[in-house]
């Protein structure tokens, strides 16, 4: 059986915070505002992981009221997430992940990015694409205002 999801999440660019994206810190003047370390491309993965089960979402899970998940490394709830999706009986296929900004260029950052997501999820690489985008300088992405990013997921029954 194979089951499909998809997540999107967004945080605010802010001074006087780390970038962290897929698992690892981006040198970069603004970081992402947020409740945990804002890591917004492994937001968007744990939404679509979750959702490919109809387990909800990562605001259920990890909600940003809960005072453990203050400045939280994302990677720790991503791991959680993959218990959860063995748990069921599921392991990944593989996952696609977009990550939309005008700022920074994420391209010398890509396959540590796919390796790291990789290594939490107890996968080969090859299961793991890490892409980004800008969005031409429209919307707030483009203002440089924020980032966002997709993420789309296939699992099938161990």
């Amino acid at each position: 059986m194979l089951r499909i999801g998809q997540g999107y999440d967004v945080h605010r660019l802010v001074e006087d915070r780390d970038l962290w994206i897929c698992g690892i810190r981006i040198p970069h003047t603004h970081g992402l505002l947020g409740h945990s370390d804002a890591d917004v491309a492994i937001h968007a993965l744990c939404d679509a992981l979750l959702g490919a089960l109809a387990l909800g979402d990562i605001g259920k899970h990890f909600p940003d009221s809960d005072p453990r998940y203050k400045g939280i490394d994302s990677k720790l709830l991503l791991g959680h997430v993959m218990k959860l999706i063995r748990e069921k009986g599921y392991d990944i296929v593989n996952c696609d992940i977009t990550i939309c900004a005008e700022a920074p260029k994420f391209r010398p950052y890509i396959d540590e990015m796919s390796a790291t997501l990789a290594d939490v999820m107890d996968t080969d690489t090859a299961n793991v694409s890490v892409k980004a985008t800008t969005t031409e300088r429209l919307g707030f992405t483009g203002r440089r205002e924020g980032i966002s990013a997709m993420a789309v997921c296939l699992l099938r029954k161990s």
